[in-house]
């Protein structure tokens, strides 16, 4: 072995010109992720393929620093080897456990983990996840000023945490329901950027064929947003109950936020799902702002945890991913385990205003806000927990915000180019099947007459 890292030694010297001392395989390894990735020529063709790194292999299929030391010396006898800047995979720490806030907890003995591991392939999924909800909310609040989106709009930036972190914990299988600010949950539940934007814009090419708009888009599993405040929490009691009914082991998370958390119906719903025990995660996103009314001036308590009473609670670190995912996970499993619901506060910030109509700073400061994004920001938080444990460079998060930028883009391109629905299909998809009787003012193109 230290004759292997002595003839490796001196050929970093040979070829860079610098005193290489590596006493040991890692310290060998951090000197040839600085210098090397090396293979034969031509050096050209794969210096192109690097740009966009493959996707990294599993963690247990990655090759030992052992063997890559020795296929790396290998190739520098070659004649004519070249060198390429480049760091390989091996070179990253592919998992660590992180120190996250403790939940507040409501009627449990005790909360959802206070650590979290985390592997390099989930935080870059998870950044990749926030980071498109970032660019695709800022690209809809640039084409409704353009006035190309047009009607009610409510962006999602700030709060990404709580989409990513929710589909984290939960199964494809799970149910969610959630408010009128769904565009990054329509994402994480599978619907493709384009198809988005495209509803956002009133394309045939959207995910509700361009007649459902920004409040209303559904996709398997995903009950959509909802346009009255708060009427998803009882819908998404009864998807419980659904579930409880077939016995299939599935949730439903049903969001809201604080503005509506003083609404009669979510206490309705509250009692009967603790009656029945209805497996149901009641998730109060609290943004800190009902519209324009601070929380402060508009609930008695703003503890949203305990309003369940005789259910119970946690309140959550919205804007740590690792945080929402652990929390969902244990609110999910003591749903899964036939204990009844649970409520899950989410505290969380949004950037944007209500709506687009809103510019959200008439109710607070550009200071307040500015505050949140430079010490709260989730994109931010998750990145440097990754940088600084040696889980990914910078380099390959400026490139997956290029890829993100470029799709984006090519989404926004689709969204404004797509045609618009013919007019024929105005009373299309408004009974799953044919009509079973006739019902008078349903039946497509009657014409109503006046008997006045």
């Amino acid at each position: 072995m230290k004759n292997m890292l002595t003839i490796l030694s001196n050929a970093l010297c040979r070829i860079t010109g610098r005193n290489v001392g590596a006493q040991t395989v890692s310290e060998l390894l951090i000197d040839l992720s600085e210098y090397v990735n090396v293979t034969s020529p031509p050096a050209p063709a794969l210096a192109q393929t690097q740009r966009q790194p493959p996707k990294p292999p599993p963690v247990s299929a990655r090759a030992p620093a052992a063997e890559l030391v020795s296929t790396q010396s290998d190739q520098l006898d070659r004649p004519g080897t070249r060198v390429v800047v480049s760091r390989s995979y091996a070179d990253f720490t592919p998992k660590a456990t992180f120190d996250i806030k403790k939940c507040d907890v409501h009627r449990l003995e005790e909360g959802p983990p206070v650590k979290a591991e985390l592997t390099r392939e989930q935080g870059l999924q998870y950044y990749h996840i926030m980071q498109t909800v970032r660019r695709m909310e800022l690209k809809a609040d640039q084409l409704y000023k353009q006035k190309i989106i047009r009607g009610f709009c409510h962006l999602y930036d700030g709060q990404e945490a709580c989409a990513a972190g929710i589909e984290a914990a939960i199964n494809p299988s799970d149910h969610l329901i959630t408010a009128y600010r769904a565009h990054g949950y329509t994402y994480t539940r599978g619907v493709p950027i384009k198809e988005i934007l495209a509803e956002l814009t009133g394309r045939k090419g959207g995910v509700a064929k361009g007649k459902g708009g920004s409040m209303h888009m559904y996709a398997p599993n995903f009950y959509g947003g909802n346009g009255i405040v708060g009427a998803q929490v009882p819908l998404g009691a009864g998807i419980a109950l659904a579930c409880q009914y077939q016995g299939n082991n599935q949730v439903c998370a049903a969001l809201y936020g604080d503005g509506a958390a003083n609404q009669g119906q979510l206490f309705e719903s509250f009692n009967m799902a603790a009656l029945w025990k209805l497996p149901c995660i009641f998730i109060c996103e609290n943004n800190k702002y009902g519209m324009g009314t601070s929380v402060e001036r508009a609930s008695a308590s703003t503890d949203y945890y305990k309003r369940g009473d005789y259910i119970p609670g946690i309140r959550v670190d919205g804007m740590d991913v690792l945080c929402v995912r652990e929390a969902t996970k244990f609110a999910a499993d003591h749903c899964r385990a036939g204990k009844g619901p649970i409520v899950m506060e989410l505290q969380t910030y949004r950037y944007h205003g209500h709506s687009m109509s809103d510019p959200g700073v008439s109710y607070r400061t550009r200071e307040e806000i500015q505050e949140v994004r430079s010490k709260s920001d989730p994109i931010t938080m998750l990145k440097e927990r990754m940088l600084s444990n040696n889980m990914a460079s910078v380099e390959e998060f400026k490139e997956i915000d290029v890829a993100i930028r470029k799709e984006v883009e090519e989404a926004a391109q689709f969204a404004t180019s797509d045609p618009e629905p013919p007019l024929e299909e105005l009373c299309n998809h408004i009974f799953s099947n044919d009509v079973p009787l006739e019902v008078r003012g349903t039946h497509r193109w009657s014409t109503l007459k006046s008997v006045s």
